[in-house]
């Protein structure tokens, strides 16, 4: 069974937006600042390798872990998003989770 199907559902949804709350809460995000939240989906997309060096040097920055997990899970939002609307499912979350995916889609284009 691959990770899609295993959040596929509602539930699945719902763990990865706690996660992207606990993850919000750590690093300070308002999910209703459509500025703040851009700004994450812009560092997110296009600089989440700079974090990963940083981190690499600076193993103690929990804020900087944080936020390196909070870009796998926006990844994988956006997947399973994508896998299903492919299936002609619409898969989502809550409020952090729609600021977050509207931001990154804006972001992608």
């Amino acid at each position: 069974m691959n990770g899609y199907n295993l959040l596929h559902d509602s539930q699945g949804a719902a763990e990865i937006e706690t996660q992207i709350e606990r993850y919000g809460i750590a690093l300070g995000i308002n999910w209703d600042d459509e500025a703040q939240v851009q700004a994450l989906a812009n560092e997110a997309l296009y600089h989440s390798k700079e974090a990963l060096a940083q981190f690499r040097q600076h193993h103690d920055d929990y804020q900087l872990k944080a936020k390196i997990e909070l870009f796998g899970l926006a990844a994988l939002m956006m997947q399973i998003m994508t896998n299903s609307a492919d299936e002609g499912v619409h898969t989502h979350g809550g409020a952090a989770w729609k600021s977050f995916s509207k931001a990154l889609m804006r972001e992608m284009g």
